[in-house]
């Protein structure tokens, strides 16, 4: 398996704001993400978690592309919704759902 995080940075994002850039890439996707404490499908259930948590479905498709390259199969990313949507609220589990069913 390939383990290189590859994210589409858009190139105004690029231009203006390389520190930014730079700390996701270099920090984020090649130090925190390499730390062997987890696998990387272990960071992909947490960051999938935590993405549903607040809300955040801008990030989503990104991060269950990643979570499959990393291992997970869409019927675990539906049990993760499923169970999550009695901690973190069923609108935020039916939108991450969507998400899913529209791969």
């Amino acid at each position: 398996m390939n383990d290189r995080i590859e994210s589409k940075i858009p190139k105004k994002m690029r231009d203006k704001a390389p520190d930014f850039v730079d700390y996701g890439k270099n920090i984020l996707f090649e130090k925190v993400w390499r730390n062997p404490a987890l696998t990387l499908k272990e960071r992909s259930l947490i960051t999938l978690s935590a993405l549903i948590s607040i809300g955040n479905t801008e990030q989503l498709p990104f991060h269950l592309q990643l979570a499959e390259k990393h291992g997970m199969n869409e019927k675990e990313m539906i049990a993760l919704i499923t169970h999550m949507a009695f901690y973190v609220g069923w609108p935020k589990a039916t939108a991450a759902l969507n998400i899913i069913l529209e791969k």
